[in-house]
């Protein structure tokens, strides 16, 4: 929002022109993202000890964890606020993938909300069932699949081909057809789950989605690029380029939460935030042609 006042500027002031790139755009969500966090964050934290919505452990789970009870959870709602935000203003909200990778975080995060208010709510480590929270997932992902598949604005620049790092495209290629929605639900089901499963630690979650995170702003704005994914032999996807934005707000919202969850963790992200962020980064590698990065990830980080 913010992005198109200052753009529809740049005739009385030429300086403002500055704005039609995406780098200078990106380093902006993500310094808003973190001015965002850390003023957000003190008061969000209170906030949770006052109504005290504590985290419950398993039982069944090593003695030092049970120390953190208590501890404030649901601290991915900052998280989100913090992408949300920037990414209004600072990107092209006329571009597509922007509302698709937004519709994916917050989708997922929903469902995190849900999960995490039960758990609250009863008082203990279990919130939706398996069956529950899978299904919701599912259902998202498909979403997600059939707009790739069907939304002309994206499927005019899409392919249905899997692209492998450091494998140059004409050496070996694998088109998965009508298989490649059925592929993407996998991806995206897959990344948010490993993002929930690598949640427990002090900062160790949020420490690999800030890895993950920095690496997809590069990425994105490669493969956005022409020449640039010429030159690095990556796939070329039109627009994509503008998805650096929303990466560069969570890179920001990243190591601002990183600061309240580094050890001792003063809160921590909940299914809100781990379902979201991987979400998020699946949707960002699905969109960008590096879906078997996001594996790499997955089995990575659980």
């Amino acid at each position: 929002m913010l992005y198109y006042l200052l753009f529809e500027l740049r005739g009385w002031f030429s300086a403002l022109n500055v704005f039609r790139y995406i780098t200078f755009r990106t380093s902006l969500a993500a310094l808003t993202a973190m001015i965002i966090s850390f003023v957000l964050g003190p008061w969000l934290i209170e906030k949770m000890r006052s109504i005290k919505l504590g985290q419950f452990i398993r039982e069944e789970g090593p003695k030092s964890h049970q120390q953190k009870a208590g501890t404030p959870t649901m601290g991915g709602i900052l998280i989100n606020v913090a992408i949300l935000v920037p990414t209004l203003l600072w990107a092209d909200l006329t571009n597509p993938y922007i509302w698709l990778v937004l519709f994916v975080t917050f989708a997922y995060a929903a469902i995190g909300f849900i999960d995490d208010y039960r758990k609250l709510v009863k008082k203990q480590s279990l919130g939706l069932t398996a069956i529950e929270k899978f299904s919701m997932q599912i259902g998202v992902a498909v979403a997600v699949g059939l707009a790739i598949a069907l939304l002309p604005s994206i499927h005019n620049n899409f392919s249905t081909v899997l692209t492998f790092p450091f494998i140059k495209p004409e050496l070996f290629k694998l088109n998965l057809g009508l298989l490649y929605v059925p592929f993407i639900v996998i991806v995206l089901v897959g990344a948010s789950n490993a993002v929930n499963l690598t949640d427990g630690l002090d900062g160790l979650a949020i420490g690999s989605t800030l890895i993950a995170a920095a690496t997809y702003t590069v990425l994105t704005y490669a493969a956005g690029n022409a020449r640039i994914a010429d030159y690095l032999r990556i796939a070329w996807v039109p627009q994509t380029g503008e998805l650096a934005v929303f990466c560069g707000a969570m890179v920001g919202a990243s190591l601002g939460f990183l600061w309240f969850n580094a050890h001792p963790a003063e809160i921590f992200m909940g299914d809100v935030g781990s379902l979201a962020l991987g979400g998020a980064i699946g949707c960002l590698a699905v969109m960008i042609k590096q879906e078997v990065t996001a594996g790499l990830r997955r089995r990575f980080c659980s």
